[in-house]
């Protein structure tokens, strides 16, 4: 039998909030693992957030490019080598890992490579990736177990071996026709990406517009700007079977309101929702409830139902971004120091980086009107932000909610440099100021966010 082994505490997943968590409780003196199955430092330098965009400003540079002569430059024909895409990107990951290898080393937080299994309350057998096992008992123990791809019950998909983000980022040959089995984020941003490294693209989606949770016009705006280089998209389309094995030839047949087709690719991307990484690791074992969908029931402070241990990240429900797993341990590190810290009202801000990007905080104008809010909405075309007139990148608008205390409740942007201008945004909702602020703001001149000036000025006095 094995010797248990004691921690302060331990942390099982390789999301942004658990390793930082481990690295505060390490640095204030605790004894303080983590265990990782595979990627040092987590998902998001290793197979998601920073290895997309990195393949993404790859793309735009071919973009940009091929499309210099409207802009006076001259150049000759236009070619990607994915294989030096490939390796630009491996390369930042590469650097990112040894970072992460530093923090541990200088921290004291012992990194632990294996597979995790709760066999008893706050008690981790581990089965190590060199061999062999260990016991872990933790005082206290913070689940960080992520999502991982959704495969959909569609007959034949799973055995077309399709791509999901993970693949797609490490392709060092250009597929020639790549048909992209959803319309969220993840969905949108690689479509554009490989359209612009030169493949055809096509998006199946079962909804009646891309974004589902986007207003109408954002979703209208998307779809025109990806139609107009020339991917393909198809909404209100089931996908009723898969045929052939992606990486050679693959056929999906398609049901849409004009009857049914069969769309004939080389590759198939399946970006089609997320699910936990919740089962088979012994949660019932600690006594720790799910939800119907399977992530980790927590209340605002991020507390399970079982004593002691926390659930972080995308597990726990809170939003698929790394910026809201960082907010998660925020909210146990002051909780845990004594202080009052909940998830409750969190404004978090969402980006998509397709070009041009698509960055909204707040409320939507359809969730406000759904909440009853009492609002008033200005709209303002990229194309009467002068910067766009000096950069000829005038796809968009911007958009703004002011309730009857005129604060703004809710800021949406498709335009060059979305996520910057969201920030001042966010900066004067999270300050409470009305929006008057930003709208007699001296903003320098010509940028993009000089913009904001013209938006607030649009809005109706009360």
């Amino acid at each position: 039998m094995m010797a248990a082994e004691r921690y302060n505490a331990v942390v099982i997943g390789r999301g942004e909030g658990g390793k930082y968590l481990a690295w505060h409780m390490a640095q204030a003196g605790r004894k303080v693992a983590v265990i990782e199955r595979r990627w040092i430092g987590d998902s998001c330098p290793n197979i998601n957030c920073l290895p997309s965009k990195n393949e993404i400003w790859s793309a735009g540079v071919a973009h940009a490019v091929a499309h210099a002569g409207a802009y006076g430059v001259a150049t000759g024909p236009v070619s990607v080598d994915m294989k030096t895409v490939v390796a630009r990107k491996r390369a930042m990951v590469e650097s990112l890992v040894a970072f992460h290898l530093e923090r541990y080393e200088s921290t004291d937080a012992e990194l632990i490579m294996g597979d995790a299994r709760l066999v008893a309350p706050r008690t981790i057998e581990v089965a190590l990736n060199d061999g062999g096992k260990r016991l872990l008992v933790a005082e206290k123990l913070f689940l960080n177990l992520g999502t991982h791809q959704t495969i959909p019950p569609i007959p034949g998909l799973a055995e077309a071996k399709p791509l999901t983000h993970i693949e797609a980022l490490e392709l060092d040959r250009l597929p020639a026709h790549l048909i992209v089995l959803g319309g969220g984020y993840v969905g949108l941003e690689l479509a554009q990406a490989y359209r612009r490294f030169g493949s055809h693209v096509t998006i199946v989606d079962r909804g009646r517009r891309l974004l589902k949770r986007e207003n109408e016009d954002v979703s209208d705006e998307i779809r025109r700007i990806l139609e107009a280089e020339g991917i393909e998209v198809l909404l209100s389309a089931e996908v009723e079977k898969v045929e052939g094995r992606s990486a050679g030839s693959v056929h999906a047949n398609v049901r849409t309101s004009d009857g049914s087709k069969v769309i004939e690719g080389t590759d198939i991307l399946v970006a089609a929702g997320r699910t936990p990484n919740t089962r088979g690791v012994g949660l019932e074992e600690a006594g720790i409830a799910l939800t119907d969908r399977g992530y980790i029931k927590v209340n605002d402070r991020l507390e399970t139902t079982a004593r002691d241990i926390w659930a972080i990240g995308e597990c726990a429900g809170s939003p698929q971004f790394t910026h809201a797993s960082l907010d998660d341990f925020r909210v146990i590190r002051d909780n845990l120091g004594g202080g009052d810290r909940t998830t409750t009202g969190r404004l978090m801000p969402y980006c998509m980086f397709i070009d041009p990007p698509l960055a909204r905080i707040g409320m939507s104008e359809a969730e406000a009107r759904a909440n009853g809010t009492d609002m008033r909405v200005a709209k303002l075309p990229m194309k009467a932000v002068l910067r766009t007139r000096t950069t000829s990148q005038a796809a968009g608008f911007m958009k703004a909610l002011v309730d009857l205390q005129d604060r703004i409740v809710g800021f949406t942007m498709i335009g060059s440099e979305a996520g910057e201008v969201m920030a001042v945004a966010q900066a004067a909702m999270l300050g409470g100021l009305s929006y008057s602020v930003l709208r007699d703001a001296v903003l320098a001149h010509p940028t993009t966010a000089e913009g904001l000036n013209a938006l607030f000025g649009k809005v109706e006095a009360r």
